[in-house]
């Protein structure tokens, strides 16, 4: 069956319901959710019911769409007190961890195919391509998978990986986009793609910071009633700030990420549901860029290179990618050797890595389909082996504690604008001992209690209202 405008409807909400019930039945036997799009889409594609889809700039175009949104919503969740404790290693490791990760496995993959029970061959240069395409981890997997399983860390490493992830795919992007011109015989020179890189990095840099000070600024100054409109307007200037800087030659997947760290640590109004309307929108970009990238694969062709990928897959899960870790963090005495174990086996690949290995496709390079497929097959092997025992080896190593609470068991929500803070109580039978009543509770001064929950009954709080054990307070209170 083909895509149509008659059918586009059809297909489309039946995919978006089957990966919504995928997502739910993954959670809750520990299978990242994004595995399961990525399977959906094949098992509707050619090889499954299928649904033909096999335009790899269509798949690029909307994988670009979908990674600007990502990007900026996993930005405006990162704080500023998260990261500043690991921004140098973060960066360090989103830089030159992803230069060294493409080396390491661009040699290794060229020695692989230079072996006599390989049917495949590609240049030394393409062979560092395709180890470009995957060389950096995901931001959609690593995001989805640390929250989905509401993990918390020690030693601040969830906010180092967020921020490596968030921050490393303009790095692999850059590689990608250079080691294509240069097989395409574009006569650069060492000085030319070093100036490239350079300008990339600090007009992606610049253009986001500037962007997100003025979608800050617009979003204080312009007063709109209709608080429907802020996310719209906020989608508006991401797809700007993307576009916008990728056409005055800056990266752009930088640059949404760090306008969304400006927009996410600054107030506005309507900020909480804006951004619950935005991590919802990124979701839906997520199920979207999956499905696609599912459907734009054909099965059969994965078994041809299943030996070869497997080899290359298991060498970066287990050596390229926790050698350029440990290269990286070597300066930095204060992150002990479990954790740079743990960031070592968080090198997650996903949609990003089947994006970028559609760009030499694209432009034509010899090899591109053998490119396409491996990365695809290591994309399903890292999100099967590391994507499913994330939390194990968080508790193996001794690193994972408690997820703190936040917000309250009432799911109510003050605006940022009002200096307060939302807080609840049980009453337990201790409690009842020192004070049946509201007015014998001794509660801190400036703070109040607002509703009363008692089973499924919400009741109005007064100071002669007797409590019972079980009974749930929502507490108000000056910050």
């Amino acid at each position: 069956m083909e895509f149509s405008g008659e059918n586009v409807l059809l297909i489309g909400s039946v995919l978006l319901f089957f990966s919504i019930v995928a997502s739910k039945t993954g959670y809750r036997f520990g299978v990242p959710a994004l595995l399961l799009f990525l399977v959906l889409g094949m098992l509707f594609g050619s090889d499954g019911l299928g649904l033909q889809f096999h335009d790899a700039k269509e798949a690029q175009f909307i994988g670009m769409i979908a990674l600007s949104v990502i990007l900026f919503s996993g930005g405006m969740d990162t704080k500023y007190a998260d990261i500043k404790p690991i921004l140098i290693p973060g960066v360090v490791l989103s830089t030159a961890g992803v230069f060294l990760t493409a080396l390491f496995t661009g040699v290794f993959i060229w020695f692989i195919f230079n072996q006599s029970f390989t049917n495949f061959y590609l240049p030394f240069l393409t062979c560092l391509l395709l180890a470009a395409t995957m060389s950096s981890t995901d931001s959609a997997s690593v995001f989805a998978i640390l929250r989905s399983q509401k993990m918390n860390l020690k030693h601040n490493l969830r906010p180092m990986l967020e921020l490596e992830s968030g921050s490393n795919d303009p790095m692999a992007y850059m590689m990608t986009i250079v080691l294509i011109q240069v097989i395409g015989a574009s006569g650069m020179g060492w000085g030319t793609i070093l100036l490239s890189f350079l300008v990339q990095f600090t007009v992606g840099a610049g253009a986001g910071y500037l962007l997100g000070k003025l979608a800050i600024y617009m979003l204080k100054r312009l007063n709109i009633d209709n608080q429907s409109l802020y996310p719209i307007l906020l989608l508006a200037f991401t797809l700007f700030t993307f576009s916008f800087t990728d056409r005055i030659h800056g990266n752009g997947y930088l640059a949404v990420y760090i306008a969304g760290m400006i927009v996410g640590n600054n107030k506005f109004p309507y900020r909480k549901e804006t951004s619950t309307i935005m991590d919802g929108l990124s979701w839906l970009c997520q199920i979207i860029m999956f499905l696609s990238l599912g459907l734009l694969v054909n099965p059969h062709e994965l078994l041809d290179i299943s030996c070869v990928a497997l080899l290359i897959g298991v060498f970066m899960i287990l050596i390229g990618r926790p050698l350029s870790v440990f290269l990286c963090l070597l300066p930095f005495k204060s992150i002990n050797r479990n954790s740079k174990l743990f960031v070592s086996w968080v090198g997650l690949r996903g949609a990003v890595p089947i994006i970028f290995a559609t760009y030499p496709v694209v432009a034509n390079i010899e090899g591109a389909n053998i490119i396409f497929n491996i990365v695809f097959f290591i994309t399903i092997l890292s999100l099967i082996i590391q994507g499913t025992t994330i939390p194990y080896v968080a508790k193996k190593l001794n690193l994972s504690i408690p997820l703190e609470k936040t917000g309250n068991d009432f799911g109510v929500e003050l605006p940022d604008e009002i200096d307060s803070n939302l807080k609840d109580l049980t009453v337990t039978k201790k409690m009842l001992e020192k004070a049946e009543t509201l007015k014998d509770m001794n509660l801190p001064k400036g703070t109040l209690v607002m509703i009363i929950k008692r089973g499924d009954e919400y009741l109005i709080p007064n100071g002669s209202l007797k409590l019972e054990e079980g009974d749930k307070l929502l507490l108000i209170s000056e910050n």
